[in-house]
């Protein structure tokens, strides 16, 4: 499975961007996609998740109202939307795919080349 982000940007406190991951290769439409950010640090934490079909999403709490998770199967698509962003969400951003509805980055096999986000006050 192959992934690739875009749509990442520099924008103004209180901005939004939506960020697009995109899948290819064998049965890339039936893992989890995940979106991670890894800031200076060397540690990528998990931002949201999207079981493959759709219907289950998961945000982690302080994002939550702020970020939101979607697909499109029909073009191997994840999205994350992200409003009134902060400094705080400057970061690469990255998407991953999983066999498991999984929160974990270990869990996630496939990684594809982030995408960097950078908010300014």
């Amino acid at each position: 499975v192959q992934l690739q982000a875009f749509g990442g940007g520099s924008v103004q406190a209180g901005g939004s961007l939506r960020l697009s991951c995109s899948a290819s290769g064998r049965a890339s439409d039936t893992y989890t996609l995940g979106w991670f950010r890894q800031g200076n640090g060397a540690v990528r934490d998990f931002v949201c998740g999207i079981r493959w079909t759709g219907t289950d999403t998961y945000c982690i709490d302080s994002l939550k109202g702020r970020f939101t998770i979607s697909r499109d199967n029909v073009r191997n698509t994840a999205f994350l939307q992200m409003n009134n962003l902060t400094p705080e969400d400057t970061a690469v951003y990255i998407c991953a795919a999983s066999n498991d509805y999984e929160d974990r980055s270990t869990r996630y096999r496939y990684w594809g080349k982030g995408t960097q986000v950078t908010v300014s006050s």
